[in-house]
């Protein structure tokens, strides 16, 4: 009986339920040792009826063997992998060590391990208790927290129990605090006099696990009220002193087995007993209750009894044990036999030892070809604190590092790397140092401290390695264009003039010259390479290069193609860091091209990756760029608060291109609101250089309505002159349209509306088209005026641009016409949300739910669950009649 938690017990009731009816929910309970989560897990399996149930523990010992947690709670499932997709398929077997392939990204063994559970739970309901989640190896974890964000209609319950330090942002919480004092007084043994009853209930702080053990460990003349004062000591600490001297009294061949016990982490009887644990001396602790045998495994029956038995036993007997099990593992089949060897030898080592070293560094590789980039790190860490000679160290340093930097966790991949020697020779280590560095500072800290960092490594990169220096330099080059700083930008330039040329070369150098104002020198550098053949060798981060410089050079629709085959690439291979990117830059180019629903749902599916993988930075770009997208909506509250956002996130980390693209939010809103002042306000506030060419005809248009025509000059000039060398037909009408609206000569309205016929940018030929409507309505022209408002109003209609689409309606009512409903008649799938319009758009192209789910990283029955969903809100009643309503959307799929 659980004392004092009608609460959690009802809580976690309602997501059992939920499952059961085909509605998934994670729950991460959180507390300190002996709060009770171990019980309420207890209680979650007892009342499980019906259900699937999968149970796994974090075991200390183990957080350094990669994918040994997921391994235990996925055990009795494994028989259902073949029916996984078959890269997933092969990714999970390759990390559980069943198979040869290595998995190719980290979230790909998230994906089939959320394919799996989904393929568990089957048409009924399935329920994981994972216990001691704090001490899941790091890969296990990702793997399941991916999951369990996606969790949506598999009718999963998954419960995490955990201290509070468990990383599991974005799931549900539910913190255990002490009993109160009704159900704690419920837990004392009834004999205790009334004052000693008391004290210990002050003293345990209601900690459930306290109550049990504490009054086993008075002395006669403390159970019978002679209590002295004690001092202030953590109850986790009070516990493990009372399992302490619950232990004190066993038989040495008893405190033996559970030392043994303790340090094999495992649990296997087999190993135990070779390693000297004797079967009495196990049967001894297991008639004390501090251990559970179960067939062939050995369980301590709280983490606590696990951290007494170790820490009470000497130094040296603990380092005698850590040989004998690694002796007793050297016989051993297990798949990860050698690596638990290799890290007992390791715990057992006092000082360098280059042996175990080298062994570390193999079970390093191993983690490798297993997807274990946090156990690669934990294992070349530990060899290069074993390694006397401080270049070797260094080396080893910084592939845990890199490791580090590769399984997500760059706050300690840039301490790994800050730990080695600073003066050490290897271009190879130089640029692995620096790379890990850079790469910290750009998501966490700022883009211009990153590029300061790649420059400063620069000299000693190119003695050696010509390559890896121009491709550092082509870094460097970046960071200064998100940071807005010419002066970075153009060292880095002057180096890459010295190296031999590449399209990169060109793109970085062209960008440069953007920053620093030559328009005409930048444009004409990117523009003679976007199209080569060349740049088709490219790989991902040189491709999602390209696609970026794409966008200041008006060439929207390329950047566009290049970022929708990066994220087909990223996807199929795993590049996930690389594909928060990409999709970053795909929405904001489905932006510009007016394809809004396809972008928002781009966007959002960059920032979840984003969020998971920690990349602030990132995470501040697409907010800003999300905000971008819905200026053109209905949604004003929902763009102001991402803007705002974005542009707070930005200024605070100097990410002047995130902060600029959330300021030409805000203004673009405001035009559209009719609000011109507050518009110049914020488009004024924009760096000229850079992206803020893009955002010069709002500013135009901003000033011109505000009766500042004055303010309009400078703006003009610059965006006359970016069109002029850009040549794109878009740009040539918008510019058309700047000087009509300054120079208020309708013979460039006509031009505009005649030139936008050629473009690919239809929310921009609308708004030439309001904007000649409106000067011909003020003209007194109102039959003239209604043609062009009419025809504004059909693309706006059709983009989803519902914001200027009221716009067009208020000046077509202005003179005297009736304008029809608000509509989205040529885009039906404007009825669904994000994620149901993703899945419908490969659904119609014939993807399967699986195909659809490893794209979306979603399970097949969420997939299902969200087609169900759009069916009834399309009007269809079958998957056959997707592949019509698509086509006669609008949008492009």
């Amino acid at each position: 009986m659980l004392h004092g938690r009608a609460r959690e017990q009802a809580q976690i009731e309602r997501l059992l339920e939920g499952a059961r009816n085909g509605h998934s929910g994670t729950l991460v309970m959180r507390g300190p040792a002996g709060i009770g989560k171990s019980a309420l897990l207890e209680y979650a399996a007892g009342r499980a009826a019906g259900m699937r149930v999968l149970r796994g523990v974090g075991i200390e010992s183990e957080a350094a063997l990669p994918f040994a947690a997921l391994h235990l709670l996925l055990r009795t499932g494994l028989d259902r992998i073949h029916a996984l997709p078959d890269p997933q398929a092969a990714a999970l077997r390759g990390a559980l060590g069943l198979g040869d392939a290595p998995p190719e990204s980290r979230f790909l063994v998230g994906l089939a391990t959320l394919s799996l559970l989904s393929e568990l739970a089957g048409d009924g309901a399935l329920l994981c208790l994972i216990d001691d989640a704090q001490w899941f190896d790091q890969a296990s974890t990702d793997a399941l927290v991916f999951a369990a964000r996606r969790l949506e209609a598999d009718g999963i319950a998954m419960i995490f129990a955990a201290r509070p330090d468990f990383p599991a942002p974005g799931l549900g919480e539910l913190w255990l605090g002490g009993l109160d004092g009704t159900a704690a007084a419920a837990l004392l043994p009834a004999d205790l006099p009334p004052q000693v009853r008391e004290r210990l209930i002050q003293e345990s702080d209601g900690n459930p696990l306290a109550l049990i053990e504490l009054p086993a460990a008075l002395s006669p003349e403390q159970r019978a009220g002679r209590l002295s004062p004690v001092g202030a000591m953590p109850v986790a600490d009070r516990v493990q002193a009372a399992f302490h001297a619950q232990m004190a009294e066993l038989p040495e061949h008893a405190r033996t087995a559970l030392l043994i016990a303790a340090a094999g982490g495992s649990g296997e009887l087999a190993t135990l007993v070779a390693a000297g644990a004797s079967l009495p001396g196990l049967e001894a602790a297991e008639r004390s209750r501090l251990i559970e045998i179960s067939g062939s495994m050995v369980g301590f029956r709280h983490p606590l009894i696990r951290a007494a038995a170790y820490h009470s036993a000497s130094v040296s007997r603990r380092l005698a044990v850590h040989r004998a099990l690694a002796d007793a593992l050297t016989s051993s089949t297990a798949p990860d036999a050698a690596d638990r060897r290799t890290w007992h030898l390791a715990a057992a080592a006092l000082g360098p030892d280059e042996d175990v070293a080298e062994q570390l560094e193999e079970a390093a590789g191993r983690a490798r070809t297993r997807g274990g980039h946090a156990a690669m790190a934990a294992a070349y860490e530990r060899a290069a604190e074993l390694t006397a000679d401080p270049v070797r160290r260094s080396a080893r340093l910084a592939a845990a590092a890199l490791a580090a930097s590769d399984a997500g966790l760059m706050r300690r991949a840039a301490a790994l790397a800050d730990s080695a020697t600073p003066d050490v020779d290897d271009p190879t280590m130089i640029l692995a140092l620096t790379q890990v560095r850079a790469h910290r500072e750009f998501e966490l800290g700022t883009p211009l401290a990153a590029g300061r960092i790649i420059m400063d490594t620069v000299p000693r990169v190119a003695a050696h390695a010509t390559e890896q220096a121009h491709w550092l330099l082509v870094e460097a080059v970046r960071c200064a264009w998100f940071a807005g700083d010419p002066r970075l930008a153009e060292q880095a330039a002057a180096k890459l003039h010295a190296l031999p040329g590449s399209p990169l070369a060109s793109q970085a150098i062209g960008l440069t010259r953007l920053l620093r104002g030559d328009i005409p020198g930048g444009i004409k550098l990117i523009s003679e390479v976007l199209d080569l053949p060349a740049l088709a060798g490219l790989g991902v981060p040189g491709l999602t290069f390209t696609a970026a410089v794409c966008l200041p050079a008006g060439r929207a629709a390329r950047c566009e193609e290049i970022t929708g085959r990066v994220v087909a690439e990223c996807q199929q291979s795993g590049m996930i860091g690389w594909l928060a990117f990409a999709l970053q830059d795909h929405g904001f180019a489905q932006g510009l091209l007016g394809s809004y629903g396809e972008a928002l749902a781009t966007l959002d599916a960059g920032l979840r990756l984003a969020t998971e993988l920690g990349h602030e930075h990132r995470v501040t770009h697409l907010t800003s760029c999300i905000a971008w997208v819905l200026a053109h909506q209905a949604d004003v509250p929902g763009c102001r608060e991402k803007a705002e956002e974005g542009v707070r996130r930005a200024d605070d980390q100097g990410l002047v291109l995130a902060a600029s693209i959330g300021r030409w939010a805000l203004g673009r809103l405001e035009l559209g609101l009719g609000h011109p002042d507050a518009a110049l306000r914020q488009l004024a506030a924009i760096p000229p250089t850079g992206i803020g060419v893009l955002c010069a005809a709002d500013q135009i248009e901003a000033a011109v309505r505000s009766d500042q025509p004055e303010r309009a000059k400078e703006p003009l000039e610059r965006y006359l002159t970016w069109a002029r060398h850009v040549g794109q037909p878009a740009s040539d009408a918008i510019a058309l349209r700047c000087r009509a609206l300054v120079e208020q000569d309708e013979a460039h309205f006509v031009a505009a509306v005649r030139v936008h016929e050629s473009g690919d940018q239809p929310y921009e030929q609308a708004r030439t088209r309001l904007a000649y409507g409106e000067w011909l309505r003020r003209a007194r022209r109102r039959a003239d005026a209604r043609a062009q408002l009419r025809g504004a109003l059909e693309i706006f209609d059709r983009l989803g641009a519902e914001l200027w689409a009221g716009r067009a309606r208020a000046e077509l009512r202005a003179t005297g016409d009736v304008p029809a409903a608000p509509r989205r008649a040529g885009d039906p799938l404007s009825v669904l949300t994000p994620q149901e319009r993703e899945v419908v758009r490969l659904a119609a192209g014939g993807a399967s739910n699986r195909d659809i789910g490893a794209q979306l990283f979603l399970s097949p029955r969420t997939v299902g669950y969200h087609l169900y969903k759009a069916f009834p809100k399309l009007g269809i009643t079958s998957r056959s009649q997707l592949a019509a309503i698509v086509r006669s959307s609008s949008i492009d799929c």
